[in-house]
């Protein structure tokens, strides 16, 4: 039996951990939390969000760009960030609509694809 969601992963290239942080901890205000030691060597880092993880991986020779793979945050206030996702120079991308949210999508810097989302 399946009870929940532990966590789920993304990839940035190999090295840019600094550069991830920057954009995911910094940027968007997400906390990270220690790795286990065991799991430190590969690289990356983790995230907390909410009551749940983000792992971010580390791995090179994918085009991220290429995908529909995507992380959904629920948010409060969606126009917040859309307008300093615009102010970053990041371009938003209109999501199809679904009955009772409003959402957008945008790419990270790594090519992500990331998907804000509020309920209404």
């Amino acid at each position: 039996m399946i009870i929940g969601l532990h966590h789920a992963q993304i990839t940035i290239p190999k090295g840019a951990e600094v550069d991830g942080k920057d954009f995911y901890c910094d940027f968007l205000g997400l906390e990270e939390v220690e790795k286990p030691d065991a799991l430190k060597a590969r690289g990356g880092f983790w995230l907390k969000v909410g009551d749940r993880a983000v792992h971010v991986g580390t791995e090179d020779g994918f085009n991220r760009l290429t995908t529909k793979a995507h992380l959904a945050y629920l948010v409060k206030d969606i126009t917040y960030w859309k307008n300093v996702l615009e102010q970053k120079g990041i371009q938003i991308i209109e999501g199809v609509p679904i009955p009772g949210f409003d959402r957008f999508e945008f790419r990270d810097p790594f090519g992500n694809r990331v998907e804000m989302i509020q309920e209404l």
